[in-house]
């Protein structure tokens, strides 16, 4: 189904697995979340209005975890999804991190805290099945077969559609491991990929993409403005403008505020002046154009950046200026 004015997010076939989904997801990890000084980041009211947003322009992929705001983005998503066809959207939330103070077994993805929190995140998002249900890192003490036969018996008693593995881009082999274990045994395997992906985070090019093309899976990349980098609201001369740099940690900071990143992000405001539109709708732009990735996961604290954001999917860049974004920040694969 394309694009069109009123609703400019048209669709895409989530990998192999035959489920039509959107062009650009919705990540809601701020919704519930607490400053520093226990401010909400996005509250209720906000949230909803958000979700309003993407669905009106088209939005059909919805993605959480069970730990985002304590549960109650969950929650949230729940009670704005009562009032609409559930059938008509794609949700998607992870388990890994541990929810209960003093519990061990709050952790991880052994069958006991798999099945419990499948049970809990259901509830809390008032629905009887997960499109996708993610594992939010690999857990080292369980084994794969653990894993992967678990997670296959929630496909077979109908509580999730397919399996997704997020944040593991240095450890690709493990997936491709428990992937050859579940079609061997004639399981469910991960269908979905979520790494860190962005103009200026290229670790995932080279094995990692290969590796996606290969088999068949989506690959549907978190942060694609580098944690705020690529939005333009960081100068070269002093670091930041806009907010104290005392906000950022030093690891951010060293990570994101470099001269090359800077290099890269001169290239991009070219580019975004030639398209008459802004940096991080280019910075989107071209993840939607490049090849081996099938949806970013776009988040936003108001409705107008969440719209900004969105406006993204109708932005067209031509060889060239998609050549010049790519060799900006290339990693070693970049070619692949």
């Amino acid at each position: 189904m394309p694009p069109t004015d009123d609703q400019p997010l048209g669709f895409v076939q989530l990998g192999d697995t035959g489920l039509q989904t959107s062009a650009l997801q919705f990540g809601t990890w701020r919704f519930g979340k607490r400053t520093e000084s226990g401010d909400l980041e996005i509250s209720e009211q906000r949230a909803h209005d958000l979700l309003d947003t993407y669905a009106d322009a088209g939005g059909r992929y919805i993605d959480t975890a069970d730990v985002y705001g304590g549960g109650d983005s969950e929650r949230w998503i729940g009670d704005w999804l009562s009032d609409r066809d559930r059938d008509r959207y794609t949700i998607a939330s992870k388990i890994y991190w541990q929810v209960r103070d003093g519990d061990p077994n709050s952790r991880g993805t052994n069958r006991k805290t798999i099945r419990n929190r499948i049970t809990a995140l259901l509830d809390r998002l008032g629905t009887e099945y997960l499109d996708v249900l993610y594992i939010h890192r690999w857990d080292g003490d369980t084994t794969a077969r653990e894993l992967m036969r678990t997670l296959n018996d929630l496909v077979a008693d109908g509580l999730v559609h397919y399996l997704g593995a997020s944040t593991l881009q240095p450890n690709a082999w493990r997936i491709a491991r428990a992937n050859e274990l579940a079609r061997a045994e004639g399981w469910e395997p991960f269908s979905v990929l979520q790494p860190r992906y962005n103009l200026v985070d290229r670790e995932i090019e080279g094995d990692y993409l290969t590796f996606a093309r290969e088999q068949g899976l989506a690959v549907c990349p978190w942060s694609p403005l580098a944690q705020g980098f690529l939005t333009g609201k960081y100068s070269r001369d002093d670091g930041l403008t806009g907010e104290s740099k005392a906000s950022d940690s030093s690891r951010w900071a060293d990570t994101y505020l470099t001269d090359a990143n800077f290099d890269a992000h001169d290239v991009l405001d070219a580019v975004a002046d030639e398209v008459e539109a802004s940096p991080p709708q280019v910075a989107l732009a071209w993840l939607l154009h490049r090849d081996g990735i099938t949806a970013p996961i776009v988040g936003a604290r108001t409705p107008d950046q969440l719209s900004e954001n969105i406006d993204a999917a109708t932005i067209d860049l031509t060889d060239d200026q998609m050549a010049r974004l790519t060799d900006a920040a290339a990693g070693p694969y970049a070619d692949l």
